[in-house]
């Protein structure tokens, strides 16, 4: 079973971490509208997974700020989506707040198979681990990271050079 830390007390994850270069899990999310996001309505395109434990805490505000701000320079071809189990009203107000446009929120809070499927729901907390997931417009699994540590931030050089060899 794969572990994480959140201050330095371990943590167990649910599911498997999918395999480099295999196809990457498929998920059903909630959008803001409550409506349905599955891998397929991103096919095609080069997809920037942001898993997240909660955007109303600090690190990962600062993530999906960050990856907001990266967005601009990316390709038309490339989507970024940041997940949290928070429900679907409290991501559109933190966006709405936050002014981000450019990353579209999804919740996972239904039935977590984002979480389970790519190996990232933290058993104790049903919350989701910080990670992230590139999948390539063919629907399989370029690049992935996960964050040992829940308090700390991605690597995200490596994220978006993984994202600029796919456009």
């Amino acid at each position: 079973m794969n572990t994480v830390t959140f201050q330095g007390n371990t943590l167990h994850l649910e599911g498997e971490l999918p395999v480099q270069g295999r196809k990457a899990p498929d998920f059903i999310l909630a959008a803001n509208d409550l409506s349905p996001r599955a891998l397929k309505d991103y096919a095609g395109k080069v997809l920037v997974l942001v898993s997240v434990p909660s955007l109303d805490t600090p690190v990962c505000d600062l993530e999906v700020r960050r990856f907001n701000t990266e967005a601009a320079g990316l390709s038309d071809k490339v989507r970024i989506v940041a997940v949290s189990c928070d429900l679907p009203f409290a991501q559109a107000r933190w966006c709405g707040a936050a002014g981000v446009k450019s990353v579209e929120t999804l919740s996972d809070y239904k039935d977590t198979s984002f979480g389970k499927n790519y190996g990232v729901l933290i058993q104790e907390l049903r919350l989701l681990a910080r990670a992230i997931f590139v999948v390539a417009p063919d629907g399989t699994l370029a690049y992935s990271q996960l964050v040992p540590e829940v308090t700390n931030e991605p690597d995200y050089d490596a994220a978006l050079a993984a994202v600029k060899k796919l456009v």
